[in-house]
C-alpha cells in the first residue's frame, strides 16, 4: 500500500523506539522539569519538527552524505554537542533577572526560542539522520516508483507516535515538578540539574561514533 510493506510492524517499532529513553527524551524531560509544561510542549514541537526535516532529507537522499563522509558527520556532531553544552551552561548560570546571559533560560521562557532550540538540537544530531536513513527504507517497497511518498508517510507516523509519547512525558513531569518549582531555592536547583543534564548530553554526543 502506497509503497509501504509491514506497516503494523513499523508502527509497533515506532512505539518501542519512542518509549526507549534517548537524548530527545532527556532533553524534553529536562525542559519540562525546569521550566514547566509550556516549555516542554514547545520542546516536543521543535524536536518533532526536526524529525520531519530528517525524514525529508532521508527521502531526498541527502542524509546519505553523513553516512559516507566522516568529516560532515563530525562537523554536525560537534556543532550539536557545543550547542547542547551552551544551553546547559545557560541553565546553570541563569538568574530570574536574566542578567547572566542574553539567551539564558529563566522562569518565564520564550516559547519561540525553546521551539528553535528543540529543532536545532535534533537537526544537529547526525545519528538521528543516520537512523532515519537506515530505518525507514526497511519498510519501503523496492517496487515503489515514488520512494518520496512512502518515506514521508512513514516519517509522519513516527512523528505522530513520538509526539503522543513525548507529550505524555511533558504533562507528567511538569505536574510532578510544579510542586517544587514554586520555591525559589528548589527552582534554582532544578535549573542547575537540568543544565548539568544538557552538558552531559552534549559530551555524550561529542564522544559518539557514527556506527
Amino acid at each position: 500500500m502506497l509503497g509501504i510493506h509491514d506497516f503494523p510492524l513499523f508502527v509497533i517499532s515506532c512505539i518501542l523506539l519512542n518509549i526507549t529513553p534517548g537524548q530527545d527524551t532527556l532533553y524534553i524531560l529536562g525542559r519540562s522539569v525546569a521550566q514547566g509544561r509550556q516549555a516542554g510542549v514547545m520542546s516536543v514541537l521543535g524536536i518533532m519538527t526536526g524529525v520531519l526535516v530528517h525524514t525529508l532529507l532521508a527521502a531526498l537522499g541527502l542524509s546519505a552524505i553523513l553516512a559516507t563522509s566522516s568529516l560532515a558527520f563530525s562537523i554536525i556532531k560537534y556543532a550539536g554537542a557545543v550547542y547542547l553544552v551552551w544551553i546547559g551552561f545557560g541553565f546553570i548560570i541563569s538568574r530570574h533577572d536574566r542578567s547572566a546571559l542574553p539567551d539564558a533560560p529563566s522562569s518565564a521562557p520564550n516559547p519561540w526560542k525553546i521551539f528553535q532550540q528543540g529543532v536545532l538540537t535534533n537537526l544537529l544530531n547526525p545519528k538521528v539522520a543516520l537512523f532515519f536513513l537506515s530505518f525507514l527504507p526497511q519498510f519501503v517497497s523496492v517496487q515503489s516508483d515514488l520512494v518520496f511518498v512512502p518515506f514521508m508517510i512513514l516519517g509522519l507516523v513516527f512523528f505522530t507516535t513520538g509526539s503522543i509519547w513525548c507529550l505524555f512525558l511533558v504533562y507528567g513531569s511538569a505536574w510532578l515538578s510544579a510542586r517544587f518549582r514554586g520555591h525559589r531555592s528548589t527552582g534554582g536547583v532544578l535549573r542547575k540539574i537540568t543544565g548539568a543534564l544538557f552538558i552531559g548530553l552534549g559530551i555524550r554526543l561529542a564522544l559518539s561514533q557514527a556506527r
